[in-house]
């Protein structure tokens, strides 16, 4: 029996993000492996020897997020390295700096690396210095919570408790510089339809304080903050999630980059047609169940409309997209990072 502790400590204060749903996720489907052994905790500080390794599942450059003594054999899960892909947005200061510096010299403490796509380990490998060998793509599962919807009666109900356009572009996630949502909204209103935008901080109408990561966003508020066709819900619970997604003419990923994108799986599940961003892992996660466009406001515009008013198109998008996202699951997720958990066990 392989005895293995997950450090869940609020995910890094990612808990409503795509970090929390990975470990939620994940946690959920290890649990159910036969021969593991899984306790789910805040490890800092704990006695890990009757452990044979510890898995963190959240890392960031510019904290510390590995244990500056190694108690046991160590799994860390980098999901992406955005901040180091945009320093202009996501300066780190010198105390950010130093704790970089110093992040790096606990990565080689780390017996095998998980990330969640073949982009994001190019990404590892080229800034990290981390060899390839030492790094393992495990792709992201699905939430079951998120599903398509086809009682008119709920259909109806979340329409009208969000107050929802009955034509609109959905978008859920983070507001960060490289999501790209300023020029998501220009499109939205060159091509003249409303822009519904989810998430914990889309939600706010003021950005407090001087934090320069949001910088983008309060730009984003400035310009479309009280415009009529650009509405933001705020952070969505699971159960009303997928109603969404079911409700909406199609959902549009514009990011400059992204470690994998949850949402796509979660618009392919329930039968959304997707427009996603033509960035390596978007190709990479959605293969041919997306139309792509490019990052600027008149190619996402087009492709938008495109979509809207062909039906064969949207309708081969949809079929497609219930295909793809049967590809991936949290039960597979979890199947193979206990294959990793063996390895450095034995290693």
């Amino acid at each position: 029996m392989l005895k293995v502790a997950f450090d869940y400590s609020d995910s890094g204060g990612h808990s409503k993000r795509g970090v929390g749903a990975y470990a939620e996720g994940l946690i959920e489907s290890l649990k159910k492996v036969k021969d593991l052994k899984l306790d789910v905790f805040d490890v800092k500080g704990k006695d890990l020897s009757k452990y044979d390794l510890v898995h963190y599942p959240f890392f960031h450059p510019y904290f510390i997020t590995l244990p500056l003594i190694k108690k046991t054999k160590i799994v860390v899960t980098i999901h992406d390295l955005i901040p180091l892909l945009f320093p202009k947005y996501y300066p780190p200061g010198i105390k950010g700096k130093i704790r970089f510096c110093l992040q790096k010299l606990l990565l080689k403490q780390v017996s095998k690396v998980i990330t969640v796509s073949e982009t994001s380990k190019k990404d590892i490998v080229k800034i990290l210095g981390i060899p390839e060998s030492k790094i393992y793509v495990v792709y992201n599962g699905i939430n079951e919570k998120v599903y398509s919807v086809n009682d008119q009666n709920k259909l109806r109900l979340i329409k009208e408790k969000y107050n929802l356009p009955d034509k609109f572009i959905f978008y859920v996630g983070d507001v960060n510089y490289n999501k790209n949502l300023f020029n998501l909204a220009t499109a939205c209103k060159e091509a003249n339809i409303s822009l519904v935008i989810a998430g914990k901080k889309a939600g706010e109408d003021k950005i407090e304080g001087g934090n320069i990561e949001l910088k983008p966003f309060a730009e984003f508020l400035d310009q479309f903050g009280k415009d009529p066709l650009i509405k933001r819900i705020g952070y969505i619970p699971y159960e009303d999630l997928g109603t969404i997604y079911s409700i909406a003419s199609l959902y549009c990923q514009p990011s400059l980059a992204e470690g994998f994108s949850l949402a796509l799986l979660e618009s392919f599940n329930c039968g959304c047609p997707v427009v996603a961003s033509n960035i390596p892992v978007h190709r990479e996660i959605a293969g041919n169940a997306a139309l792509f466009a490019e990052t600027n406001a008149k190619d996402l515009e087009e492709k938008i409309k495109k979509v809207l008013e062909d039906s064969n198109l949207r309708n081969d998008l949809i079929k497609k997209g219930l295909e793809r996202v049967k590809k991936f699951s949290w039960e597979k997720a979890a199947k193979e990072t206990f294959e990793i958990y063996k390895k450095v066990a034995n290693q």
